[in-house]
């Protein structure tokens, strides 16, 4: 990790286009390599790919963006509970960067979580980062929730096909008002909206 990180906290009306266009590129080449189809949302300054952020966690170095993740407030049902989280999502790290870890970036919004005023922050990732993301949960400071599916909008309204899909990712959750343990049961969250 380079030492001369600095990160910007933002409201997302913050950013002008300029820093629309530099995260866009960020992801495309963040998200590029691991197929055209994850970069293809960020084509045309576009910095996100289903609902956009309220804030942002912004890392930059003397090359530029090393570290982004997005966060948003919403309501979710896991089970037959409606429960208010702050999604995590849009989460990248710049490739010559990757060993900067998780926790860099949950650790920078940590103060906007508790701001936020919410009980827990939520997040899915592709099983392919399971060991990425496990590292961070051995000290306890979230938990990775396995067989739970997520079923969420579909960002771009297609008449040929669904309006939602159900997938099956790893959900990460992190206490931030209340602890791990009050957590919800329910082997289905329903977001309400699309992903982050």
């Amino acid at each position: 990790m380079s030492l001369k990180v600095q990160w910007k906290l933002c409201w997302e009306n913050q950013l002008e286009r300029a820093d629309h266009q530099e995260l866009s590129e960020f992801f495309r080449k963040s998200y590029g390599p691991t197929g055209a189809f994850h970069a293809k949302p960020f084509e045309g300054g576009r910095s996100w790919a289903g609902a956009r952020p309220e804030r942002r966690a912004i890392a930059y170095d003397s090359v530029g963006i090393a570290s982004h993740m997005g966060v948003l407030r919403r309501f979710i049902k896991v089970g037959e509970t409606d429960l208010l989280v702050a999604e995590l999502g849009l989460y990248a790290v710049r490739p010559d960067l990757e060993r900067m870890g998780i926790a860099h970036s949950v650790g920078a919004l940590t103060p906007t979580l508790r701001e936020l005023g919410v009980p827990f922050a939520f997040g899915t990732v592709r099983h392919a980062m399971r060991n990425h993301v496990e590292r961070y949960c051995q000290n306890g400071m979230a938990s990775i929730l396995t067989g739970v599916r997520v079923r969420s909008s579909i960002a771009e309204v297609n008449p040929d096909l669904p309006s939602t899909r159900t997938e099956d990712p790893l959900v990460v959750i992190f206490p931030v008002g209340r602890p791990l343990n009050e957590w919800p049961p329910g082997t289905l969250i329903e977001r309400n909206g699309s992903e982050l």
